[in-house]
């Protein structure tokens, strides 16, 4: 196989074992795998594990696992782990002493932890690899933290309504406890300071359902908004439910703006106006740090991932 790649044994080993790190570059990984499927190789993993004393399997822990977001997350964790010959297991809803627990019982080579809600925070062993993505990294020093530009992403939301005209504006807010969420409220209140606001707070735990409910609350009365900000998709939707409801049209009586791009957001009618949070490349890129820690080296801080507003057609003039 080594022959057939032009590499040498030594480098087709680093790549099987998952320890290459930053060390084989994507172009020679690939030429060993084109090289391993055109001979019908299949790593032994069983014998792998046992001699380099590992499971070959990570854990991507995630608040809620019927959380769209975490769906585009989780697409980009198991792309970069297939490069790698990893495994992925997903929990939810676990707190600081399970995943400390899973930790501690070697069941798993490391740990991604994507928008940690408080409970999820302390008590993992000092020696566990772990990688935290979309969380806070003065809560978790000395490891590796993959964040987003959620300012930035929040900040253009509301730019775009006011650009639009729009100085009457609603927030729908989450009262999540996590850091994600208290990064978007602090960007908002700071975006939309010279604007009035009107807020309500909604459990995302409760779906769709509660969402609506807590917009229709928001659009009743003669004073209602005409632009609505989310704190997520899935409180956008509820929204719609509510506009809908309430014989409001969008974009016409109404324009909203979201956060996430998941799937739904082009699929509402019409399609929903929403700051684009790169889930699968936050996937990557925490598996690949997890993997470059995994090997011994300490990966350098990087820079929050870009976050974008992608205009459809849920926002219009005031």
């Amino acid at each position: 196989m080594a022959r057939l790649a032009g590499v040498s044994q030594a480098t087709v080993s680093l790549v099987f074992s998952g320890s290459a790190g930053h060390r084989v570059s994507d172009a020679t990984r690939q030429r060993i795998h084109d090289a391993a499927r055109e001979l019908g190789y299949r790593p032994q993993a069983a014998g792998r594990q046992l001699r380099l004393g590992r499971s070959g399997m990570v854990l991507l822990a995630v608040p809620n696992l019927l959380g769209p977001f975490f769906g585009r997350v989780l697409t980009g964790v198991h792309e970069e782990a297939a490069r790698h010959g990893l495994s992925v297991v997903v929990s939810s809803g676990w707190d600081a002493a399970t995943l400390a627990e899973a930790a501690a019982a070697g069941r798993f080579d490391g740990l991604l932890i994507c928008s940690p809600d408080d409970k999820q925070l302390g008590g993992l062993p000092a020696d566990t690899a772990a990688v935290f993505l979309d969380a806070d990294p003065a809560a978790n020093p000395g490891r590796p933290t993959v964040e987003l530009d959620l300012t930035a992403g929040m900040r253009a939301a509301v730019a775009h309504l006011a650009e639009l005209g729009h100085r009457r504006i609603g927030y729908l807010r989450s009262v999540h406890s996590a850091y994600t969420f208290r990064v978007r409220q602090a960007a908002f209140a700071a975006a939309s300071a010279e604007l009035v606001v009107q807020e309500r707070a909604v459990s995302l735990n409760e779906g769709n359902r509660e969402a609506a409910r807590v917009a229709r609350e928001l659009l009743a009365g003669p004073d209602r908004p005409r632009a609505v900000v989310c704190d997520d998709d899935v409180v956008a939707s509820g929204l719609y439910q509510a506009a809908d409801e309430s014989g409001l049209r969008i974009p016409g009586d109404l324009s909203v703006v979201g956060m996430d791009n998941i799937p739904v957001a082009e699929l509402l009618s019409p399609p929903l106006t929403t700051v684009d949070l790169p889930g699968e490349q936050l996937g990557r890129t925490g598996l690949a740090t997890l993997v470059a820690l995994l090997g011994g080296e300490l990966p350098p801080p990087t820079a929050p991932l870009a976050t974008s507003l992608v205009v459809r057609g849920s926002t219009a003039p005031a």
